[in-house]
């Protein structure tokens, strides 16, 4: 398939400045993220929205891209596979590092951004609950105290970039001879090569642990809100600060409830005695049954409203409503004097009270004597 304008696929035009850019792509991304968007396509999506995002975001990629189109964003490396994941998103959102290289290796590092999936039941989402949650988290290596080394030994300087962690590399394009910076294909980054790897971590500095958090999760949380623990994420590197545990919340379907922002709503089905004669009704609410008068003569559609019965609210304030949608149940499978019953009922009434209470009637006769 071929590719759609980068600016169409985050929903801009070419006078977008890098702040509507980066909006745009945050709102989108976290849309289409597989983790949270489970539709068949959503994958392709999230790699669109990044390779969008990828040229767009550069200041000298856009302005290849603006004059020569994708093979102009191509020559700066733009353009291909987006390899980016949740972390990346995140620390894009919320500062963790953001698009700028790294040029200090030995800098403070912010940890990395975790996100965990909890499900609840509707049920759950109206009550809140406090969920323990298993955590498999990277923390520094005890053996190398964090240098990847063999204890007794140290990592060496890069012999390629120096110690910066990134190399110069030149490359020809449309334009001429242009230099750039690209992270160092020796050290990856880091700034040290290690000659002796620690047994323990094989070099990485930090070792997988499990950990476990305990979430207080808000009455009235909808499907699909987030909960950020910050500090709860990855540790820091070179003593920068620890990343944030972000909590993504989805909520199953009720059988019976169906939730509108703060309101709920459902169907009730009633008898055509009921409708026709009123009746009281006890209907079921997430804050348990409540009792409904139905006056006589109710068609189906009608709607009736139960004030703060609905979803509370994780800012507190009070509940919604819950609305209640009469649905008027035909009978089936009648006995014979049950059908003797209504045919006396419908002699008995003949057209004359329909018409008086439903205009639809007046409208049907007029149109059928055309």
């Amino acid at each position: 398939m071929a590719k759609r304008d980068y600016y169409e696929v985050l929903g801009l035009d070419k006078s977008a400045s890098a702040q509507d850019i980066k909006r745009a792509y945050r709102k989108l991304a976290r849309q289409y993220h597989p983790d949270i968007n489970q539709e068949p396509d959503a994958a392709d999506k999230f790699k669109e929205l990044g390779e969008a995002y990828e040229v767009l975001s550069d200041e000298q990629k856009r302005a290849q891209y603006d004059r020569f189109g994708f093979e102009g964003a191509s020559q700066f490396g733009g353009g291909g596979d987006f390899q980016g994941g949740f972390g990346d998103i995140f620390d894009m959102f919320f500062g963790g590092g953001g698009g700028g290289r790294r040029q200090d290796p030995n800098a403070p590092r912010r940890g990395e951004d975790y996100q965990y999936v909890v499900d609840l039941d509707f049920m759950e989402s109206v009550t809140g609950k406090t969920e323990i949650i298993d955590l498999e988290i990277e923390v520094e290596c005890d053996t190398c105290m964090g240098s990847g080394a063999k204890p007794g030994t140290k990592p060496d300087t890069c012999s390629r970039c120096g110690g910066s962690g990134v190399e110069t590399v030149e490359q020809n394009t449309i334009l001429g001879r242009m230099v750039n910076q690209r992270t160092c294909s020796q050290c990856h980054g880091s700034g040290k090569t290690i000659k002796e790897k620690c047994e323990t971590c094989h070099g990485s500095g930090h070792v997988k642990k499990q950990k476990q958090v305990e979430v207080k999760i808000p009455a009235g949380i909808d499907n699909g809100q987030q909960i950020r623990l910050s500090g709860k994420g990855g540790p820091g590197f070179n003593g920068g600060p620890a990343g944030d545990l972000y909590i993504v919340v989805r909520v199953r379907a009720h059988e019976i409830f169906e939730r509108v922002d703060q309101h709920i709503t459902m169907e009730m089905p009633v008898t055509f005695a009921q409708a026709a004669l009123g009746a009281e009704l006890e209907v079921p609410t997430v804050h348990g049954k409540v009792s409904l008068k139905v006056p006589a003569g109710t068609q189906t559609g009608s709607r009736f409203r139960l004030r703060g019965k609905g979803m509370p609210s994780v800012r507190g304030g009070g509940n919604g409503d819950q609305y209640v949608n009469i649905v008027i149940m035909t009978p089936t499978n009648m006995t014979d004097r049950q059908k003797e019953l209504l045919r006396e009922f419908e002699e008995i009434s003949g057209e004359a009270g329909v018409e008086e209470q439903h205009g639809l009637f007046q409208k049907m006769k007029k149109f059928f004597s055309q």
